[in-house]
């Protein structure tokens, strides 16, 4: 009896040994989120450079490269931050500034730039003094994104650190690194030694190298990010009347009964107070009031269909009246991007993620034309139609094929309509049921007739 009972409890303690592994492999997907199968390899580089020792520490070049494809840094640009190791101070800094100074009072005659033991720098601003300036600087911490502009998917500054080691053996490097750009979103990892950096002089005759490097890698990770999404897509087509309209709820269901303030009627008299109120600087999202409430939405409509070729307009609309979004991208996989014939007033730059396979597109604006997107309201719009050559082999109009798979504004992910609900050709609605029933009475009539004749 004994044993009949100790069976059933070593059945449930080896199903709770599954269940307990299966919970914990599940769990360790929550460090995946941060990876981007359209950017595998996108992250933002933090390298410091020391380049040379003063008698209490040493001077270094801190540059962040933006290595990701299509995520850039907008304004209000980035924040960065650490923790010493030690009990650095900051004696001076070019290029960029720290927030705050800290406590100081144990100097006499020359006073530290920051006394912080977790200092927090922000980028200097256009038209600062040449004096205060390094190359990479000076930007109000916007960083372009390596495909849209590689010349300026960087930024430096330069830091003279003091009570700190003066060899490779004695410096201790920074810990916690935290990077805002401009909200959360980004991970960094541990500093790690590296090997030093080299230069090369313009002439390309002599190189010359840092005395010590150390370089931090950031991740952005959309769910850090912000609680809910901030974009979403909409559909509709030339040969179906219905507009698929965002999900509703999209991005929040706040409305002003239950959240006053959370968004604002177009036609509304109050707007410009709405607009100039509280959190106007905080950039604050104030949207429209719509159905999704989310503050940008991108419209694909397949407008045209021709003999070898068929179009699409792709409409994006800023629905937030407290943003103006420079620099912006959008990235749309489809599989008919491998014959795009012509992109009518967007750039277009091709993304190969899975290697051969080119159904990936990154596109911005044109310069000084539309690659700014206006704040809600009449202008707060761009849009461009796209020529694509047909492939007998693969094009066709059934069951969603000419919608896109997935759309990225600014980096993140935009919710799209269930697949559903896509528009549907005329002939391919729900009527398979439809012929087994009128082609008995269809003959039966047939029949008839021909008795009756």
């Amino acid at each position: 009896m004994e044993k009949r009972q100790m069976l059933p409890i070593s059945r449930l303690s080896s199903s709770c040994t599954i269940l307990v592994a299966a919970l914990l492999f599940c769990l360790s997907f929550t460090t995946t989120e941060a990876y981007d199968s359209l950017d595998p390899t996108g992250n933002i580089t933090i390298k410091w450079d020391v380049m040379q020792w003063t008698p209490d520490g040493y001077v270094a070049v801190v540059t962040m490269f933006n290595f990701q494809q299509y995520r850039h840094i907008q304004a209000p640009g980035w924040t960065l931050g650490w923790t010493w190791a030690k009990k650095e101070v900051i004696w001076s800094m070019v290029g960029a500034q720290t927030t705050e100074q800290g406590d100081c009072s144990k100097f006499k005659g020359n006073i530290p730039h920051c006394c912080k033991k977790d200092p927090t720098v922000v980028d200097l601003l256009p038209g600062t003094p040449y004096n205060m300036q390094i190359a990479n600087c000076c930007k109000g911490g916007v960083i372009n994104s390596w495909v849209q502009d590689p010349s300026n998917a960087a930024s430096s500054f330069q830091v003279s650190v003091g009570a700190a080691g003066t060899t490779n053996k004695t410096v201790r490097v920074p810990k916690n690194f935290t990077l805002w750009a401009p909200g959360p979103g980004y991970t960094c990892g541990a500093a790690k030694i590296v090997k030093p950096t080299k230069f090369v002089t313009q002439d390309g005759r002599r190189t010359t190298q840092a005395l010590m490097t150390w370089n931090v890698t950031c991740t952005y990770s959309q769910f850090l990010a912000q609680k809910t999404p901030t974009c979403c897509v909409s559909l509709s087509s030339f040969y179906n009347d219905t507009i698929v309209n965002c999900p509703t709820c999209t991005c929040g269901c706040q409305n002003n009964i239950t959240n006053p303030g959370s968004c604002v009627e177009g036609d509304s008299p109050y707007l410009a107070s709405a607009i100039n109120g509280p959190g106007k600087n905080s950039f604050t999202p104030l949207v429209q009031c719509t159905s999704h409430m989310c503050p940008v939405r991108i419209h694909w409509h397949v407008k045209l269909n021709y003999k070898e070729y068929w179009r699409v307009k792709i409409t994006i609309t800023n629905f937030n009246y407290r943003m103006n979004y420079t620099q912006w991208s959008l990235v749309v996989q489809h599989p008919n991007f491998d014959n795009l014939t012509k992109s009518f007033s967007f750039n277009y730059k091709s993304l190969t993620p899975y290697g051969s396979i080119n159904d990936t597109a990154m596109l911005w604006g044109v310069k000084y034309y539309n690659d700014l997107l206006m704040e809600a309201g009449p202008f707060g719009n761009v849009q461009s139609e796209f020529l694509f050559q047909k492939d007998p082999s693969t094009f066709t109009f059934q069951k969603g094929w000419a919608f896109p798979r997935r759309v990225y504004f600014n980096g993140d992910n935009c919710v799209m309509p269930p697949p559903d609900a896509y528009p549907w050709l005329p002939n391919a609605g729900p009527l398979s049921t439809v012929p087994s029933l009128v082609f008995p009475i269809v003959t039966f009539f047939a029949s008839l007739v021909f008795l009756l004749a």
